[in-house]
């Protein structure tokens, strides 16, 4: 590292839900550490409510500000690390500059979720409590000293 944040990309199909849990999360682990972005490969334009809620009411974030965008916005950012969080997103991951190190990390989309809204709420809680262990595994990797394809190895079983 050289003094500048590493860049962290979270990528999914409509940037509503999984990609903005991930994306709030990793910036309130270790901001200091990760310049955080989300994004999408067909953005929704909204961030669903629950992701906001769970946020707040579990990991005390705001994350209000948060806005559902395409990957197209970011095309020319040289990430350090992308990971996609949903299997359409994976199926379709362009190539990014600088040769980041990409992962998947699948996880259910909530937002699929048909029920109440106190199932739906439950829904949104489980997948951030995922994103946040894995992202707490992540976080607790040596960046600095490990080689990249030690470290690529890492980043890719955390999301096993």
């Amino acid at each position: 590292m050289n003094g500048e944040p590493y860049k962290f990309l979270f990528l999914c199909t409509g940037n509503s839900a999984r990609s903005i849990i991930g994306e709030f999360l990793l910036r309130h682990l270790d901001g200091s550490r990760f310049q955080v972005f989300s994004a999408g490969s067909f953005p929704t334009g909204k961030v669903n409510p629950f992701a906001i809620q769970v946020l707040k009411d579990i990991y005390d974030i705001d994350a209000s500000q948060a806005r559902s965008k395409s990957w197209q916005e970011f095309e020319s950012v040289q990430f350090d690390f992308v990971v996609t969080v949903c299997d359409n997103a994976r199926e379709t991951c362009p190539v990014w500059p600088g040769k980041p190190i990409v992962a998947h990390w699948s996880s259910p989309d909530p937002a699929a979720v048909e029920g109440t809204d106190s199932e739906k709420y439950r829904a949104f809680k489980e997948v951030a409590a995922q994103i946040n262990q894995r992202l707490q595994l992540f976080t607790s990797l040596p960046l600095d000293t490990i080689d990249r394809p030690a470290l690529a190895a890492a980043f890719n079983e955390i999301g096993k």
